[in-house]
């Protein structure tokens, strides 16, 4: 007990956010206690009292993630001149991740990773994002996202235990519009409105192949999924018929929805998973943050029988697994993935770099940063701005492992390096969305990767990112 008040007095002297009772909660470094695999099968306990429970304590789960938030970043709107690609919706500006103390970025930026380490002065915004009941998991919708299923399907995605944390000011723009490799020259196809079963056949009627159009049918299918599905240990309070691939690949791009990474054990040592968008499917060659599947059929495939149970087939048996067929369903569906295109960037050439009468003297500098001294196309090169690669960062170097919220917050490992094209239409950042703004992203990676990048020249790298 003596050491765990010690450790919280020495991180508040260093600007932490730590409470010691109540709030957010750092434990001493510590491996996590649950070794399980496999989540519970049979339930002893009614729908009736598990819901209880989940309602009573979701007051204190949900105030100590707004706690944690607040603690680690500035969560005011402060929308710059840009738009995002339907013009409904900011780029939010601004450097958002706070700093230990009197810490500035350029006293880090002088520091090296075990001098930061040592002094425990790694920003807390840059440590993996805790899911906001972590102990549970699962996924959880952003309000536009809950409100528009339930009045376009009458279909209930609003957790009783538990509520999506972020700010929407940090969210993407909502409806995302939707531009197709097969119709360039129709643009946005949304029309500005949320896809549903009750409505993608008209809007797409014309415009889509048989193929595709049955491929867009079963993304827009419910299929039971761990917390919203019929037995007693859903999360939702009416039975549900599920969820559907778009409800958080809104419209093939991404709406912000979580969940927690299937591919780490255990429960406390998951990763939380920010909805990567479908957009440029087509461009990619691996999927998924850990696991490298090698095709869009297999990352499909997977999705419908163990990422919509957690990585487990055990519980899905029980809840209503489907079972996808590899040659026709699974195909249609990878089809239909296959022509979300990027959205338009009017200022890159046919190889993805800057027009020069199209771009600013700014972003010419911020192109000349990307290729260089930012190290930005190693992992992201162009035309697609991804190398189709797992990279690790080694954040081990910066801080240890303790354990924040119920998450015990390891480093990374290796994560695919996802696309920068339409990257400022897909807030936030990083494969958790721990980095809220794009400014915040320049900032991570000129301190993990020691770049030594001036003011100037973060501005104009962000500049170019903007272009992308």
């Amino acid at each position: 007990m003596r050491k765990k008040i010690l450790i919280a007095v020495v991180c508040l002297a260093v600007g932490g956010v730590v409470t010691v009772s109540g709030g957010l909660v750092l434990a001493e470094n510590m491996a996590p206690k649950d070794t399980k695999t496999y989540m519970p099968v049979v339930i002893e306990k009614s729908f009736e009292q598990i819901m209880e429970k989940g309602a009573a304590e979701k007051s204190k789960y949900d105030s100590r993630q707004q706690e944690l938030l607040k603690n680690r970043y500035d969560l005011s709107d402060n929308p710059s001149d840009t738009m995002m690609s339907a013009e409904r919706k900011a780029v939010q500006a601004g450097v958002r991740v706070k700093l230990h103390g009197n810490t500035s970025w350029n006293d880090l930026s002088e520091m090296t990773p075990a001098e930061i380490k040592e002094q425990n002065l790694f920003p807390m915004g840059f440590r993996p994002l805790p899911h906001p009941k972590h102990s549970a998991g699962g996924m959880v919708f952003p309000q536009d996202q809950i409100d528009n299923m339930d009045k376009l399907e009458s279909r209930d995605l609003e957790r009783f235990d538990t509520e999506f944390d972020l700010p929407s000011n940090f969210t993407p723009e909502f409806p995302p519009p939707i531009y197709l490799t097969t119709r360039p020259d129709l643009g946005d196809v949304s029309q500005g409105k949320v896809l549903s079963f009750k409505n993608y056949y008209e809007l797409f009627k014309g415009i889509l192949t048989p193929v595709q159009m049955e491929g867009m049918r079963l993304l827009l299918t419910p299929f039971p999924q761990q917390q919203f599905n019929q037995t007693e240990d859903r999360n939702v309070r009416e039975p549900s018929l599920g969820v559907t691939c778009l409800d958080c690949h809104v419209n093939g791009h991404t709406n912000a929805a979580f969940h927690l990474n299937p591919d780490t054990r255990p429960q406390a040592a998951r990763m939380r998973l920010d909805t990567p968008s479908l957009r440029g499917m087509h461009n990619q060659q691996i999927h998924g943050s850990k696991r490298s599947l090698r095709s869009i059929e297999d990352f499909t495939e997977f999705e419908q029988r163990t990422a919509y149970f957690d990585g487990d087939h055990v519980t899905a048996a029980k809840k209503g697994v489907n079972l996808p067929d590899r040659a026709s369903q699974v195909a249609m569906m990878a089809q239909m993935q296959n022509i979300l295109d990027f959205p338009p960037a009017p200022k890159l050439d046919a190889a993805g770099r800057l027009i020069n009468e199209k771009a600013t003297e700014q972003e010419l500098r911020g192109e000349v940063v990307f290729f260089g001294k930012g190290r930005c196309a190693e992992c992201h090169p162009a035309p697609s701005y991804t190398n189709n690669e797992m990279q690790d960062l080694q954040l081990e170097k910066f801080y240890d492992p303790e354990e924040i919220s119920d998450q015990y917050n390891i480093p990374d490992g290796p994560i695919k390096a996802f696309t920068l094209r339409g990257i400022k239409d897909s807030p936030p950042y990083h494969h958790d969305g721990r980095l809220l703004t794009l400014a915040d992203t320049v900032e991570f990676y000129n301190l993990v990767l020691d770049l030594d990048l001036t003011q100037p020249e973060k501005e104009d790298l962000l500049a170019f990112l903007l272009c992308l």
